[in-house]
Order: C-alpha cells, then sequence, then structure tokens
C-alpha cells in the first residue's frame, strides 16, 4: 500500500500509541480520522502535528462499543475523501486489578472492558469493509497485547479480551481475504500515560524499570517503537495477514 494519499482511521488516537501511529502515516503523507472519546485537547494537538508533518487530519468523536459511532466515523472519513485504505483498532479499556483478587472484577467491568477491546474492533472492522471491499484493497491492525498469550497484564478481563481479539484477527483474516489483510500487533508494557496515572508517578518509574530489566533486550516498550510495526504492516507487508507479532523486546521469551 502506498501510505501518501491513503486514507486511514485510527482508533483511540488522541494520545500513546494511536497518536504515535497517527503522526507517522501523516508524515508518509497518509489522511487520518483522528478518534478520541473524552480527549478533545490532545485529539486537536496530534491533529495539528499530523499537519505539520505534511499529511492531513480530521476529528471525530466516537465510542467505538457503539456500532452506530463506528459507521459515522466510516462515513466521516467516505464523505472527506472517498475511501477508507487502512484502519488502526487501537481504542482500549482496562482496570488495574491485581490478577488475585478475583473480587476486584465484576461482570460491568468485563462487559465494558470486551466492549470496547473486542466487539468495538469487530464494529469497526464491519464498517469500513464494504469500502476496503469495492476498492479491492485495505488493511487493518488490531492493536493487541501479549497479554493475549501470557495472560498477564493489568487483570484478567484486559487479558481475556486481548486473547479474544488475537482469535478475531485469525477469523477475520480468513473472512476478508483477498482484499483486506487483518493482523495483530501485541505490545509489551509500553511508557505511556495510561500506567502513569493508573500506578502513580512514584510506582511508575520502578514498574518500567523492573520490567525492562527482565527483556531479553532490557527494554520497555515506546508508542513510537510499536507504531514503525504497526505502518509496516500497512505498506510492506503484502503477503502477511492472520499474524499476532509481539513487539515487547522479547519479553514473551522469559
Amino acid at each position: 500500500m502506498e501510505i501518501k494519499g491513503a486514507v486511514f482511521i485510527v482508533t483511540g488516537s488522541a494520545t500513546g500509541l494511536g497518536a504515535s501511529v497517527a503522526r507517522r502515516l501523516a508524515g508518509k503523507g497518509g489522511r487520518v480520522v483522528i478518534n478520541y472519546t473524552r480527549s478533545m485537547a490532545e485529539a486537536e494537538e496530534t491533529a495539528a502535528a499530523c499537519a505539520e508533518l505534511g499529511g492531513e487530519a480530521i476529528l471525530c468523536r466516537a465510542d467505538v462499543s457503539v456500532d452506530e459511532d463506528c459507521r459515522r466515523m466510516a462515513r466521516g472519513a467516505l464523505d472527506r475523501w472517498g475511501r477508507i485504505d487502512g484502519l488502526v483498532n487501537n481504542a482500549a479499556r482496562s482496570k488495574i486489578v491485581a490478577h488475585a483478587d478475583l473480587e476486584g472484577l465484576t461482570a460491568e467491568d468485563f462487559e465494558q472492558i470486551f466492549a470496547v477491546n473486542v466487539t468495538g474492533a469487530y464494529q469497526m472492522a464491519r464498517a469500513v469493509t464494504p469500502a476496503m471491499k469495492e476498492q479491492g484493497l485495505g488493511a487493518i491492525v488490531n492493536i493487541s497485547s501479549g497479554s493475549g498469550f501470557t495472560g498477564s497484564g493489568s487483570s484478567i478481563a484486559y487479558a481475556a479480551s486481548k486473547g479474544a481479539l488475537n482469535t478475531m484477527t485469525l477469523s477475520l483474516a480468513r473472512a476478508l481475504a483477498p482484499e483486506i489483510r487483518v493482523n495483530a500487533v501485541c505490545p509489551g508494557v509500553m511508557q505511556t500515560r495510561w500506567w502513569r496515572e493508573g500506578l502513580g508517578e512514584e510506582n511508575y518509574t520502578g514498574f518500567i524499570e523492573r520490567y525492562a530489566e527482565r527483556t531479553p533486550l532490557k527494554a520497555a516498550g515506546h508508542p513510537d517503537i510499536v507504531a514503525e510495526t504497526v505502518v509496516w504492516l500497512m505498506e510492506g507487508a503484502e503477503h502477511v495477514t492472520g499474524e499476532t507479532i509481539q513487539v515487547d523486546a522479547g519479553s514473551h521469551l522469559v
């Protein structure tokens, strides 16, 4: 896929990995829908950065757990640019709960996490599929997690949702071929605002240092590094579909 002039929807792209992906696509001349639910100021900053990098960007406030919002986001891209070439399902939800604390998660927690991490990704894929099929070309990248393989992570509900997303990636790759490629990127722990706010500044630094020390590459993830793999799956992986790629400094080897 030629990124220059192509149209991409990146869900949850106001901050973190989604913002990094949007900026990288814009830097290659891509046109990007910046999606957010609450972080409007940050979304505007990301859109401005995309413009400075030579791309185009529009904002769309939408909740991917709501099907009509997903369809509206797709319509917004089509109304503006007439096509959709790529979708990055980055929007995610979690809750930090020790895995041994079985009383720490409710049925509502599971429903809310799965509604965004799994159902939302499915609804977005469904919303963009007609345009991609009509064009004869498209790529979807689901942002999953190493938690989907290991059962670790911020909570059991989160890990379970990412395991489901990995499985759904395989299902969609079969169902949407040959026009649409579907892959997943599975980061390990990343240095993001979400972890910093969830753990608190004092705990966050030690958490990141301990994680990095136990990985074979002695590194903690960073959104800009993971974004490189996401963009490669869009533009350079012509024969790659149904893959779940772990970008985790080798932490899955430990």
